[in-house]
């Protein structure tokens, strides 16, 4: 049954994006949310269905099914085929029923827009290509769907092509996620070359076994490495995604929460042997993990654009989750990304509802008071602010980031003999991290929603927009109960369902690390209260923004560094290839050949002339001088011969 399941999963939102390119203008708004939501809803039942299926056999078992054999050549072959076990099995499930929420709300967010067909298209198309990154058995075909990811990000982002920043935005994302596949498919190719196949399966098998070379296997992991941090907008390819705001509310939740940035995530969870035998590449994705929690969090402390709060939020909790791979806990990396996917989906379109109720306001220093006119969106923001800042025991977000902090602590990275990497200090750095992000996310709250009224609201939240928000409420504060700490009661579903011999492996955590975990996000919480929380706020803005506002609220700091260092070097390449300099340094000196040439043959030309008009003249005046010596005078001649002759009597007697 899984034979014709697997592709039916992919196959159910492939062909709703189909309908709806064909159909563009030729059916109504509610009809193409209707078939959006029908495909991508087919596919979140076909996945429960296969969970069940898969979770009734073995622990170890797996539901495969190969499509067509796609390139048998010598000593290399890959397949069209799709594998489900129990880690693609958390990401269909994520992808499928908040993707599915997400476009219920787009149904309601987009209906006046012109273009919603040509949204929803690339919408589904984007479902199928994450649901083809997640499923495929081999790396090859894995490839086709994080190539589709980048496409779909790139149409959605733009989607308002009409104003320049989009596509500007779009392009950015585009050349940006572009470098990193460009990485990963040089990664591809050395475990191709060491392998001679990328299935999974073969290439983890091979890792184990040691039949890679040390520094292919490093170089290949650096280059799958630099994929992941291009995909998921880590440092330092993080600034592609604030700019990536520019595309409709419902896409930025897509982007942010369910598919693309989770995609560099799932990539290094599904190839943790491989990476477990390259302990410097571990060493350095830990590192720029914890460097991206405090850069996202401290960039995100000092915005006043609500998106882009939440944009850099994004990049500030996937720089946890590659901390937890880096440091080998890839089941906790797991467990926040399918929390940080309810809580995040649930602020982005609870925020742009909000939006589209205060006439596209987006300056949190604009907005003010909403609590008295919208009670259920401030209620279902500051669910999504209290899981996002891991508010203790009641939050998903407390749950997935105290099994990262947990795992972070006794870490440990021998990089040499010598040279040794202790978790302390980064979990010092994640610590930080987490009470800066209650701090950012409730200074956005109670500015937003608690302080002075601002804008004027208009309308009411559709009931369609409702439904998705209360179904991401209940996820967002009850979906992190399946993963306890050691310290309360032994439930460990989730860890023991990725991995059963893992289920207890923080049996030893000291109660002190559960207690920090639970008293920072506390304190952030207290201390935004204190600044902007208060009915007189000690301040709006953060002291000292004013300095940093070019460098860390708009990120034209990052950009203009990289334009320095990559675009401009490029630019002056491309204008050498464009204006062929070689090719005018050949013609100049071909030009320059020809008029030395010429110059050189004018001047033979005119000395040669020259000596054989004094040659001439010379032999005419001799011919006319002898001449008159020949006078036919014998006399004369009788002279000449005796002066001759006295002439030469003379010579001969002085010599």
């Amino acid at each position: 049954m899984g034979e014709i399941l697997l592709p039916l999963l992919i196959l159910s939102p492939l062909a709703a994006s189909e309908i709806l390119f064909i159909s563009a203008g030729r059916i109504s708004a509610r009809a193409v949310g209707t078939v959006a939501c029908a495909g991508v809803g087919l596919s979140a039942v076909i996945s429960i269905v296969l969970s069940v299926l898969l979770l009734s056999g073995p622990a170890t078992g797996l539901l495969q099914a190969t499509l067509w054999p796609w390139m048998h050549i010598a000593g290399f072959s890959a397949d069209i085929a799709f594998m489900l076990d129990r880690i693609s099995m958390v990401m269909i499930l994520v992808v499928t029923i908040v993707g599915l929420l997400i476009h219920i709300y787009a149904a309601s967010y987009m209906r006046d827009d012109p273009g919603v067909a040509r949204f929803f298209g690339c919408m589904t198309l984007f479902v199928a290509s994450m649901l083809v990154l997640v499923l495929a058995s081999d790396l090859l075909c894995l490839f086709i769907g994080w190539e589709g990811v980048g496409l779909c990000s790139y149409l959605l982002i733009g989607f308002w092509y009409d104003n320049p920043v989009n596509t500007a935005a779009a392009r950015k994302a585009f050349y940006m996620t572009r470098m990193g596949d460009t990485a990963f498919l040089c990664g591809l190719l050395l475990l191709a070359t060491a392998v001679g196949s990328l299935h999974i399966d073969t290439v983890l098998a091979a890792v184990t076994n040691g039949q890679i070379a040390p520094s292919a296997l490093n170089m290949a992991a650096l280059f799958i490495l630099i994929g992941a941090l291009a995909k998921s907008a880590q440092i330092p390819f993080q600034t592609w995604l604030p700019d990536a705001m520019a595309g409709p509310t419902p896409t930025s939740a897509l982007i942010h929460a369910a598919t693309m940035v989770t995609a560099g995530v799932y990539l290094i969870a599904r190839l943790h042997d491989l990476f477990a035998q390259a302990a410097p590449v571990m060493a350095l994705t830990a590192v720029l993990g914890a460097l991206t929690i405090l850069m996202g969090a401290c960039t995100a402390l000092v915005q006043s654009d609500l998106k882009r709060i939440l944009a850099w939020s994004t990049i500030s909790q996937l720089g946890y989750m590659f901390l937890a791979l880096g440091c080998g806990v890839w089941q906790a990396a797991l467990f926040h990304l399918m929390t940080h996917a309810f809580f995040k989906a649930l602020l982005f379109l609870t925020a742009g509802a909000i939006i589209v109720r205060t006439h596209h306001e987006q300056d949190i220093f604009r907005l003010g008071g909403l609590r008295h006119t919208m009670p259920g969106l401030t209620a279902a923001f500051v669910t999504g602010a209290s899981a996002l800042a891991g508010l203790p025991l009641v939050t998903a977000g407390f749950y997935s980031k105290e099994m990262i902090l947990s795992g972070v602590w006794p870490a440990h990275f021998r990089l040499t003999h010598e040279l040794t990497l202790n978790g302390h200090f980064l979990w010092g750095m994640a610590l930080l991290g987490a009470f800066l992000t209650a701090l950012y996310i409730f200074r956005c709250v109670f500015i937003v929603f608690f302080g002075k009224s601002g804008t004027t609201t208009r309308g009411q939240t559709s009931r369609l927009m409702t439904i998705p928000l209360g179904c991401l409420c209940v996820l967002s504060l009850c979906g992190g109960i399946i993963e306890m700490p050691t310290t309360f009661p032994p439930l460990h579903l989730f860890s023991a369902l990725l991995d059963p011999a893992a289920s207890h492996s923080h049996a030893d955590e000291p109660g002190w690390l559960v207690l920090a975990g639970a008293v920072v996000p506390l304190a952030g919480l207290a201390v935004a209260w204190v600044l902007w929380g208060r009915p007189s706020p000690v301040m709006r803005e953060m002291p000292g923004q004013a300095v940093v506002i070019r460098f860390a609220r708009t990120g034209e700091g990052i950009d203009m560094l990289y334009d320095r260092l990559f675009v401009q070097p490029f630019r002056f390449l491309t204008w050498l290839t464009r204006h062929d300099i070689l090719d005018y340094i050949i013609t100049g000196t071909g030009r320059l050949t020809r008029t030395a040439s010429t110059s050189v043959l004018r001047a033979r030309t005119d000395f040669l002339g020259t000596l054989t008009l004094w040659g001439t003249s010379g032999i005419r005046e001799t011919d006319r001088l002898l001449g008159q010596i020949q006078n036919g005078r014998v006399r004369w001649y009788a002279a000449w011969i005796a002066g001759g002759l006295s002439a030469g009597l003379a010579m001969a007697m002085l010599s």
